[in-house]
């Protein structure tokens, strides 16, 4: 019998992309495998099982696969935070800086009332810039983070401790080490 796959395995790594010296962590080879996918997504929610979570806040855009699909296992709501521009209604924005600039991200500003649990969720934690962007948008709703979830913790990079550093409990499936 083969070895059962943990979640790393189905993540491939490109060299040099989307620059040279940069190895890539490629999710989408875990989100087109249907025990992939199912074993990422059952692991991502698995810690929050039995807790009160009112609304799954998903990061654009791979955030918004994870984060719908756990928010539909939880039987709770899911909410975008989308780049400027994206979202329909009535938005909050935060700003954060990127490696080479900067860029905002925003949510409607009903999404969150006051008082509820969230649970935010994206693919990778890098820097941690574009989670505290998210983090900040539902707090100034009122909503109280009960953790930020990944598929992939680049801890080289510090976005965990960042995040630590706020007071937020980090939860990663895999962890990868360099750029």
């Amino acid at each position: 019998m083969a070895p059962q796959k943990s979640v790393r395995d189905y993540i491939r790594t490109i060299v040099d992309f989307p620059h040279e010296g940069i190895l890539f962590r490629d999710v989408t080879t875990l989100f087109a495998d249907p025990r992939g996918f199912r074993l990422c997504v059952d692991q991502l929610l698995h810690p929050y099982a039995g807790q009160r979570i009112d609304k799954v806040v998903g990061l654009e855009a791979r955030g918004f696969i994870l984060g719908g699909a756990v928010a539909h296992q939880l039987g709770t709501g899911f909410v975008p935070v989308r780049k400027k521009g994206k979202l329909p209604h009535t938005t909050i924005s935060e700003e954060y800086k990127l490696e080479y600039g900067e860029a905002i991200v925003e949510i409607h500003d009903d999404a969150i009332q006051p008082g509820e649990t969230v649970l935010l969720v994206d693919d990778l934690l890098a820097t941690g810039g574009t989670a505290e962007a998210g983090i900040k948008l539902v707090e100034r709703l009122g909503g109280q983070i009960i953790s930020c979830a990944f598929v992939v913790d680049l801890p080289d990079l510090g976005g965990r401790a960042r995040l630590e550093k706020m007071g937020m409990d980090v939860h990663a499936l895999c962890a990868f080490e360099g750029l």
